[in-house]
């Protein structure tokens, strides 16, 4: 089990040598370059501890440092790189919370020291990992759900079309079966034809109808001993709901066709993106088995909510493709800016359809804004864009003007140097500030 450690350096030499020191002593290391790019990983992932230089370019550590806490959210153990002039900021910053700090020139192993010590008392990075988001409102829920494991009442999860609500319910099943021997059964009961959902549910005996050439087991013995999860369970039929009701009652179901009553045990778990609570008022969903299944209810806000999710679901989605065997691919700051803009009406569905199709359209191994959306460019992906700084403004003006100059010059920097009036230092310089790749 591995301890994450985030390294806020600017020095490139400073910053190679510490990442491949902490991952020599056995440490995850991701290290980055500004504090603009910190800001961003550290809402993505959780570290065991950060380690940040004081002076960065453009965002100060101290800067970073207050901006996170004035965000509130759960934050690590914070270090931090000074020279000995600063020490007075590094002695501010341990008043406002940080842990410790070290002055240049440190000694490696003094650091390594400190950082053992700090992970040493934490739990490990798979104890703490984010399952299903990093938002306030999927935390809270990641935190119900080893009370909710262990017991067998039935849940009710709402939320919006593709908000995420069947990978709430595999988490739930994985927090009540460690071990993953148990089934996990889901079934869409808007998918299945009428006519056929009693069949699908409850199992058929041999020669029940036409067709029933065999005995058939249905989802709820397909689920025993493990999770039954009814998706869009508001698309349930009016006759159906009756026999539905019976069989959570009874935990038990009858073949179509058959006499006898089959045993089941079964953890029951319902979703829909409807109001319940308002069709059985209006008498299209019955009261009785509304209250049978909504001992428990989630709900699963939908993406524009929880902003906060969006990166961190899209990194999570890309190494998922990477560990297909497809190319590691990364976002474009532009294209980062581009995802959090967008309001997403397809939740998280649609995300995940978005990152698929840039990665089959990009030949670059970053993905650009322009490859997210198809009518949905990363300029119009900005209903808020006259919120943003005017400095971040500029950058954005001023990146996609190199790129294009790049695209122009096939690349070549001494050319796009020469067509932008800049020198190639200073090129490269603008380049590597504003995130852009060599060539890209």
């Amino acid at each position: 089990m591995q301890h994450r450690i985030g390294l806020i350096e600017d020095d490139p030499i400073i910053g190679e040598a510490l990442s491949e020191r902490l991952e020599f002593e056995g440490f995850a290391c991701d290290w980055y370059r500004d504090g603009r790019t910190a800001r961003r990983g550290l809402g993505q992932r959780r570290y065991s501890v950060v380690v940040s230089d004081i002076n960065l370019p453009e965002i100060s550590g101290e800067a970073l440092f207050s901006t996170l806490l004035a965000g509130g959210q759960p934050m690590p153990p914070f270090i931090f790189i000074t020279g000995y002039g600063a020490i007075d900021q590094a002695v501010r910053l341990l008043k406002l919370g940080a842990q410790d700090y070290v002055t240049k020139p440190f000694n490696v192993g003094e650091l390594i020291g400190k950082i053992r010590g700090l992970c040493e008392r934490m739990p490990t990075l798979s104890e703490t990992e984010a399952i299903l988001g990093i938002s306030s409102s999927m935390r809270q829920i990641e935190g119900l759900l080893p009370r909710l494991a262990a017991s067998r009442s039935a849940v009710l999860i709402s939320g919006e079309s593709g908000a995420g609500k069947e990978e709430v319910a595999r988490a739930l099943h994985r927090a009540g079966d460690p071990d993953g021997k148990a089934p996990f059964i889901a079934v869409n009961c808007g998918a299945i034809p009428e006519n056929l959902i009693e069949s699908e549910l409850f199992g058929h005996d041999k020669g029940a109808f036409t067709g029933a050439d065999r005995e058939r087991r249905g989802v709820f013995e397909q689920a025993d001993g493990g999770t039954l999860f009814l998706d869009e369970i508001g698309e349930m039929p009016p006759a159906m709901q009756v026999k539905l009701l019976r069989a959570i009652q009874d935990r038990a179901v009858v073949h179509v066709g058959g006499a006898l009553p089959r045993k089941v045990d079964i953890r029951l778990i319902c979703a829909t993106h409807h109001d319940l609570k308002a069709m059985v008022e209006q008498g299209r969903f019955r009261e009785d088995l509304y209250y049978r299944i909504h001992v428990v209810h989630l709900h699963v806000p939908p993406l524009r909510e929880r902003q906060e999710d969006i990166l961190w679901l899209a990194g999570r989605m890309l190494d998922g493709f990477a560990a297909r065997g497809e190319a590691r691919r990364t976002l474009s700051a532009e294209a980062e800016r581009a995802l959090t803009r967008y309001p997403w009406p397809g939740n998280v569905r649609e995300l995940q359809h978005s990152l698929e199709r840039a990665c089959v359209l990009s030949m670059s191994s970053q993905l650009s804004a322009d490859k997210l959306f198809e009518t949905f460019g990363p300029d119009l992906a900005a209903p808020d864009a006259l919120r943003l700084p005017l400095s971040d403004h500029l950058q954005d003006c001023e990146r996609a003007y190199i790129r294009r100059a790049l695209g122009e010059c096939d690349g070549r920097i001494a050319d796009t140097a020469a067509l932008l009036g800049i020198s190639r230092k200073n090129l490269w310089e603008k380049m590597r500030k504003l995130g852009i790749a060599d060539g890209n």
